[in-house]
């Protein structure tokens, strides 16, 4: 079962804050800037369904977050979920 993480990353002297998608392995990864128009959940929301289309998925997410802002998805229909 493929599992995406979200984490929000704040500013630097550099960048604005941004908000990443990823699997964990390589080249799976989506990285944009923060939506300051949306809330948190639906910024998280957002990254993970670009870090979806970008690898050409498809199915229903559902999240759930941590304590840190760090959110995880899955998919609601996955053929392997038990």
């Amino acid at each position: 079962m493929k599992a995406i993480r979200t984490r929000y990353h704040g500013p630097s002297s550099i960048r604005g804050s941004r908000i990443s998608a990823s699997t964990g392995e390589k080249g799976q990864k989506v990285v944009i800037s923060y939506p300051d128009e949306l809330n948190s959940s639906d910024a998280h929301a957002l990254v993970a369904r670009k870090l979806v289309n970008k690898m050409k998925w498809s199915g229903d997410l559902i999240g759930g977050g941590f304590p840190d802002g760090t959110m995880v998805w899955v998919f609601t229909n996955s053929p392997d979920r038990a």
